[in-house]
This record gives C-alpha cells, sequence and structure tokens, in this order.
C-alpha cells in the first residue's frame, strides 16, 4: 500500500503534466503571435525588389500599408475575439483562431500582388488579435494561483520565440536558399503551427471559471479536477460559484457593465496600460530591425543575420524575467523597472545615430537595440499580458480585455505605420521621439497602476470593487 506521501506526489505529478500540456499546446497561439509579427522583418527587403526580381517594388509608404495590415487587423481581432471568447468560450475561440491563422499564412505565402498581400496580412491580424486577447486569458483562468505569472507569462515567452523563430527562418532562407520569392517561404512557415493548434486545442478542457459563469458547474468540477489537487479544488470552485453569484446578483455581463464606475476605472487602467507598452516602440524595431541597420550602411544579408541577435535577446531576456523576477518582485516594480530601462536605452541610441557613418555605429545601433530589448522583453514583456488577464472582473473580463488589446494593436498600428517614415525622415531622432513618449508612459504607471501580485483573481475583483467604487 501506497503512504499519503507518494500518493500526493504523484497527484501533484499528474496535475504538473497536465497543465504542462494546456500551457504547450495554449501557447502555440502566442508562437504564431510572434512569428507572423516577426517574419515581416525579414521578408520586407525582398518585397521591395521590383517584380522581375521576385518582389513588389514597395516603398517606404507600403511597407508601412503591408505591416500595419496585420496590426489594424488585430486590433478588430482582439476587439471580437474578446467577446466571442465570453460568448462561446475560450477553447472554441482559441480554435477559431487556429483556422484564421491556417488561412491568413496560405493567403499571404501565395498573394500575387500587393493588394491581395495586404488584405491577407488584415486576415492573419484577425488571428493574432484573436490569440493576443483569448490564450492570455485562458491560462490565467486555468491556473493555480501560485504558478499563474510563470504560466501565463510562458505566453511571452512563445512570442518572442516565435519572432526568434521567424528571424532564424529568414536568415536561413536567404542565406542557403537564396533565390526570386523567397519571401513565400518565409511566409509559408507559419501554416505549420497553425494545424498544431488546431489538432493540440480539441484535447484540451474549457476555462473553469467560463464554465461556471455560464451555469455549467458539472462541468466545472470535472475541470478543476483535472487541473487541481484534491484539496485545493473544494475550496477554490466554491470561491469561483460564490463570486459568480455575486455577480449575477447585479445581471449578466456585457457592455453595459462598463458605466459601473469600478469597472470603467479598472477597465481605463488596462486600457492604458496595452496602449502606452506599444507606444514603447518595442515592434518598431522587432518589425524594422533590418531596415534600421540597412539605414545605418549594414548590408541587406549581414543586417538579416544581425537581426537573429534581437530574438536570441527578446527569448533569454523573458526566460531571466520569468525565472529570477515574475515570482519575487511585485508587477508594478516589474513595469516600472523596464520603462526606466527603456527610456534609458532608447535615449543612448539617439546619440549613436549622431555619430558619423561606420561599420562600428551600425553594432553600436544593434548594441542598444539588444539592451532595450532586455529591459522591454525581461521586465515589461513578462508583466504586461500577465496583467491584462488578470485586472479584469469575470463578468467582462473578455470584452474588458478585448477593448484593452484593441488598443494595444492600435498603439502598435500607429508605431508600425509611423516608424519607417520617421526613419525616412528623421533617421536617428526617431529614438529621442519615443523616448519623450516612454516618459509619459513612467508617469502614468507610477500614477495609476495596481499591484496584482499574490492575489487570487476573485480577490482581485472584491479588491478593485472597493478601491475603485
Amino acid at each position: 500500500m501506497s503512504s499519503p506521501a507518494a500518493s500526493a506526489g504523484d497527484e501533484q505529478r499528474r496535475v504538473d503534466r497536465r497543465l504542462f500540456t494546456i500551457r504547450s499546446i495554449a501557447t502555440l497561439g502566442g508562437l504564431l503571435f510572434g512569428y507572423d509579427t516577426g517574419v515581416i522583418s525579414g521578408a520586407l527587403p525582398f518585397l521591395k525588389e521590383p517584380r522581375e526580381a521576385g518582389g513588389f517594388g514597395l516603398s517606404a509608404f507600403d511597407e508601412s500599408l503591408v505591416t500595419t495590415g496585420l496590426t489594424v487587423g488585430a486590433a478588430f481581432g482582439a476587439l471580437i475575439g474578446g467577446r466571442l471568447s465570453d460568448r462561446f468560450g475560450r477553447r472554441r475561440s482559441i480554435m477559431t483562431v487556429a483556422v484564421i491563422f491556417l488561412i491568413g499564412a496560405l493567403g499571404c505565402a501565395l498573394a500575387p500582388d500587393r493588394e491581395v498581400l495586404i488584405v491577407f496580412r488584415f486576415v492573419l491580424g484577425l488571428a493574432v488579435g484573436g490569440a493576443s486577447a483569448t490564450v492570455p486569458v485562458y491560462l490565467s483562468e486555468m491556473s493555480p494561483v501560485k504558478i499563474r505569472g510563470t504560466m501565463v507569462s510562458r505566453n511571452e515567452l512563445m512570442i518572442v520565440t516565435g519572432q526568434l523563430l521567424a528571424y532564424t527562418c529568414n536568415a536561413i532562407i536567404a542565406t542557403v536558399w537564396p533565390q526570386a520569392r523567397m519571401w513565400r517561404w518565409m511566409l509559408a512557415v507559419a501554416t505549420l503551427p497553425a494545424i498544431g493548434l488546431w489538432i493540440g486545442i480539441h484535447l484540451l478542457p474549457e476555462s473553469p471559471r467560463w464554465l461556471a459563469n455560464r451555469n455549467r458547474g458539472q462541468e466545472m468540477w470535472a475541470v478543476l479536477n483535472e487541473v487541481r489537487m484534491a484539496d485545493e479544488v473544494e475550496d477554490e470552485g466554491q470561491d469561483i460559484i460564490r463570486r459568480v453569484e455575486e455577480e449575477r446578483a447585479v445581471g449578466r455581463g456585457g457592455w453595459a457593465d462598463l458605466r459601473i464606475r469600478w469597472i470603467r476605472r479598472i477597465t481605463l487602467i488596462g486600457i492604458g496600460l496595452a496602449f502606452f507598452s506599444q507606444l514603447t516602440g518595442v515592434n518598431g524595431i522587432m518589425y524594422y530591425a533590418p531596415t534600421i541597420l540597412i539605414s545605418t550602411g549594414l548590408g541587406t544579408r549581414a543586417s538579416l543575420v544581425a537581426t537573429i541577435a534581437n530574438g536570441v535577446v527578446s527569448v533569454v531576456s523573458v526566460y531571466i524575467g520569468i525565472t529570477f523576477f515574475l515570482n519575487r518582485l511585485p508587477r508594478r516594480r516589474m513595469i516600472l523597472t523596464g520603462q526606466s530601462g527603456c527610456v534609458g536605452s532608447l535615449i543612448v541610441l539617439g546619440l549613436v545615430f549622431l555619430l558619423p557613418e561606420s561599420t562600428a555605429r551600425s553594432y553600436l545601433v544593434l548594441l542598444f537595440m539588444l539592451s532595450f530589448l532586455f529591459f522591454m522583453q525581461c521586465f515589461i514583456g513578462v508583466t504586461f499580458w500577465l496583467m491584462l488577464s488578470e485586472i479584469f472582473p469575470m463578468r467582462v473580463r473578455g470584452i474588458a480585455n478585448g477593448i484593452a488589446v484593441f488598443c494595444n494593436w492600435t498603439g502598435n498600428v500607429i508605431v508600425a505605420f509611423a516608424f519607417p517614415n520617421l526613419i525616412e525622415a528623421v533617421q536617428g531622432t526617431v529614438f529621442f521621439i519615443f523616448a519623450a513618449v516612454n516618459i509619459c508612459s513612467l508617469l502614468f504607471y507610477w500614477r495609476f497602476l495596481p499591484e496584482t501580485f499574490g492575489h487570487s483573481l476573485e480577490s482581485l475583483e472584491r479588491r478593485f470593487e472597493k478601491r475603485y467604487s
């Protein structure tokens, strides 16, 4: 007969395995998010080639349209996806997103001209936005309190891993298999994880909190028994049910709830967090890194290979943030530290552009781009998506998170559209502009951002209701 300690150990391993499976499959949405946003950086130099060389002859303005096609789609995908995940469930929403990822990737790879490419980049953006609004919420609602930060932030690790995969595939294809229309193969690679996500999501359960909110209590208890230790199930299940009943007493969640003072205030804070995190300029660097390096005098293929460093530093930084800081430092301190580092890095980047053109200057630009990415990904990247999944009340979590992520992608659109045109017009002065914007963001976070570290989702709702009512 096994001892109680051995039985508890077996049960813990069973729960850990199930949570690992859930995290690994669901975060394929993050991998696709990262790949599809990162791959365009390597495709753009070849899309700028004339038609006879396999490109579309894109101008700087055309580059902006191709890049922002995805970000505009993502803004609307987040808004629609958040609402649909509240109505139809987190699992079904992710399943739909996987299909749209596949359609969008194929459409982009096979596009006959610039206009069709922009249309399918928009379609792909719908999937990216839907994933960014739904996957962190799903992971947050599936996670035990003690590992919620680590579990949700693995999605950010997969996003930057997807970007690294994109940069690496771009460099390999451009170096090993140079040919006209090589950009089509760069874009086509995204079909593989999309198929994996669609197959894998069929193996995962629905969120217990969504099930409780839909009066499917028996299914909720079954899911909790899958993903929690036996001694945790009763307390957590009862707390979820109590919170659902408290919210039901004031009516079913919907757009009208945003008029409630405390919900409106926490939603506005979430919108500010989401919008300002994009105005750091991080995706200007991630989308246009080769363009930035080429503008300093570095060659096209050398710039593509050097851009892999952006992906490596992003992955390592997120890993360091998750492993060493996320479970030790309060969320608010993480954001403020990262924002301060971003401001400093941007100022130095602007100063480096004032140096005479040389190979050394090109690599100094790369160095301080990497410094910026370290602070962004290690401190802000691992915390921002996590906080968005934590702060909104369950009754409007999908809607409010969708609105916040819509604003996040709206900021992304502004950066993606403005960045190449600013680089062309004012060169390195663009980094001084973003430094000034980041100082404003830092002041907003210091004044308004609440702390969420160490609280269950239900206790955070009660705390915010009391604080902001």
